[in-house]
């Protein structure tokens, strides 16, 4: 049996909102797109959405709307994709590690304040997996020290900190639609800020600094003229990934219980296993279940990481690792980081491994991977 790593759920909604769209002979952002944000707005209860061509855009449009500036620092947990702290580089401002708890990998909220220089001007918490990091914690050292919090939320929708929605906590949350995220566009991002001057100015930067997109030029008498206002960027959706947008919100909810039960199912057959350490989600909160981590108790047994990746991989069986460390990379190394006082982070990352959770994973794929993984365990243990 062959099991990918991901697959994403679409059905004959998506299909037809995508056919629809192309009957309508409107393409870019529009009508539908306009509909998406909406929808996604009360969806996560914000006050402003503003759909983007990625979560990427999403926070760097954050980070222009907060008025980063070079020399500026922002800090990121040490573990997370490169998009997090890539984003900062755009404003030759500087991204500055923070470790990440064992149990969780989130970014450790008790690390936060010993990061803090006169030059931090934001906090950058990845919601890994789909859990939502100690928001409470984060939200009062920010406030104690004027800082501006803007979420990664790429992995989180939906998810839910002491019932409330993430998308409601910080400045500024952004959502990733990717191919493999919880809901997908293909390629898709929304920025959501209940500040309205800021949504205002990403609507603007988001299409060439122009004053008025292309759906309201049209309609409009004087449908040629506009203004630009700022130097902006090319990062718009369009209606053809809002259609599909739409469809899938009105399942998110119903493709989170799909893989909440994918990782119910896994964590009772894992429990117990002295070769297994199983992600702990805190009893406040709600994850997404974007991702099933799972670490190895590496001192019980006589395999590696990467070496159990590759016999899942002979077996037919897809995972992947989430996620390398920023210090690891020849980029950051540049910049002057190590992987020194980040001891957590390098804990998780010679240990940690992402098992296949996707909506529409059948149970004989779900019981295919519980018995490879035993069994790998089994024939390894030192």
């Amino acid at each position: 049996m062959n099991v990918p790593f991901h697959k994403p759920y679409i059905t004959e909604d998506e299909i037809t909102a995508v056919a629809d769209m192309m009957r309508a002979g409107w393409l870019t952002a529009g009508v539908r797109t306009a509909a998406f944000e909406d929808d996604f707005r009360r969806y996560v209860g914000c006050g402003h959405a503003v759909s983007l061509n990625s979560a990427t855009a999403a926070m760097h449009l954050a980070l222009a709307c907060m008025g980063l500036r070079e020399g500026d620092e922002v800090l990121v947990p040490a573990i997370t994709f490169t998009a997090t702290a890539e984003v900062t580089r755009y404003f030759n401002a500087r991204p500055v590690m923070v470790d990440i708890e064992r149990s969780t990998h989130l970014m450790d909220a008790n690390k936060i304040e010993e990061k803090i220089t006169d030059r931090t001007r934001a906090i950058m918490p990845v919601h890994y997996a789909g859990q939502p990091c100690d928001m409470e914690e984060i939200l009062a050292v920010a406030k104690h020290h004027g800082l501006r919090v803007i979420e990664d939320a790429a992995h989180c929708l939906p998810a839910w900190y002491r019932g409330k929605s993430i998308g409601t906590f910080g400045d500024a949350t952004c959502f990733s639609f990717y191919a493999t995220k919880t809901i997908t566009t293909g390629e898709g991002g929304m920025l959501c800020t209940d500040n309205a001057d800021w949504a205002k100015q990403a609507r603007v930067l988001r299409l060439h600094g122009i004053n008025r997109d292309a759906w309201q030029r049209l309609n409009s008498k004087s449908f040629w003229q506009y203004d630009v206002m700022e130097a902006g960027f090319k990062y718009n959706t369009t209606d053809i990934a809002s259609a599909i947008g739409i469809e899938q919100l009105k399942k998110a909810e119903e493709m989170w219980r799909m893989r909440k039960r994918i990782a119910e199912r896994y964590s009772g057959a894992f429990r117990g296993s002295e070769g297994l350490i199983l992600y702990t989600v805190k009893p406040d909160r709600e994850t997404s279940w974007y991702l099933y981590p799972v670490d190895l108790n590496l001192e019980a047994l006589s395999i590696t990481r990467d070496r159990f990746i590759e016999e899942m991989r002979d077996r037919g069986v897809g995972l992947s690792v989430h996620f390398i460390p920023l210090y690891e990379f020849t980029y950051y190394r540049k910049l002057g980081f190590t992987g020194e006082g980040y001891d957590n982070s390098r804990w998780v990352f010679e240990r940690t491994m992402s098992l296949p959770i996707f909506p529409g994973m059948t149970d004989a794929e779900i019981d295919y991977v519980i018995e490879n993984v035993l069994d790998i365990v089994k024939n390894n243990r030192r």
